[in-house]
């Protein structure tokens, strides 16, 4: 049976791969993202920024009245803004947050009526290993994807009952624009046991996993997708 799917930041890298990835399964994708280009065979794409409440709720809203309850919420919209602690701005800390956490807070926070009355759904935000870490210059971006364990655990246990599962899903290094210039890029890809980066797909697969009927009894997880770079951390 189709699925009603939204996933944010779907214009490019992870979440471009994500939203093919379901429409691939016959699934109804819709695409949001500030530019609101989402990759072919979606059903709608949508501009929307998650860091404005107002936006992604009135998105949402227009989704559900077009196809119906949402099933599965993929929170992928993601900035980085890197810089030493030392020096970073108040700008820095607030954009970061504000899309990375906030947003994702906007967007479960969206859905979760429509799932809550069809008793059945899924959450899946796009966390990072970088919590768990110590990367240099991402103070801001290792708290909010921290505090997206924490908010997806709260969450989990606030809707099981509603049989909604809500779960972490942490890249390593992943092949995408936003990891070109990385300062630490080849430091890390020194340390992964599988020898390479990881493409958009490889977090693709196991958002799907995640989010169909084998996973149906994991919640408040987070699964880290890595090659092995956070081992020992």
């Amino acid at each position: 049976m189709s699925r009603h799917v939204i996933v944010t930041g779907a214009s490019r890298g992870i979440g471009a791969a994500i939203a093919q990835h379901f429409v691939a399964l016959g699934d109804q994708v819709v695409g949001l993202s500030r530019s609101g280009v989402a990759p072919a065979g979606c059903t709608d794409a949508r501009a929307v920024d998650v860091a404005d409440a107002d936006a992604v709720g009135a998105a949402v809203k227009a989704s559900v009245e077009r196809l119906g309850p949402v099933d599965v919420m993929v929170v992928n919209a993601g900035v980085t803004r890197d810089g030493l602690a030392l020096r970073m701005s108040d700008e820095q800390w607030r954009e970061v947050l504000a899309t990375d956490l906030d947003g994702a807070f906007y967007c479960a926070r969206a859905v979760l009526p429509s799932m809550v009355r069809n008793r059945r759904g899924a959450i899946v935000f796009i966390g990072s290993v970088s919590p768990f870490m110590g990367v240099p210059g991402q103070a801001n971006y290792a708290a909010a994807k921290a505090g997206l364990v924490g908010m997806a655990r709260s969450l989990a246990t606030e809707v099981a009952s509603r049989s909604i599962t809500v779960n972490v899903v942490a890249p390593g290094l992943i092949d995408t624009e936003m990891t070109t210039d990385l300062a630490s890029r080849e430091a890390m890809t020194a340390r992964i046991p599988l020898g390479h980066a990881g493409t958009p797909s490889d977090i693709a697969g196991v958002v799907g996993f995640l989010a169909g009927n084998h996973a149906r009894y994991i919640t408040g997880a987070v699964i880290v997708v890595d090659g092995g770079l956070s081992l020992g951390h």
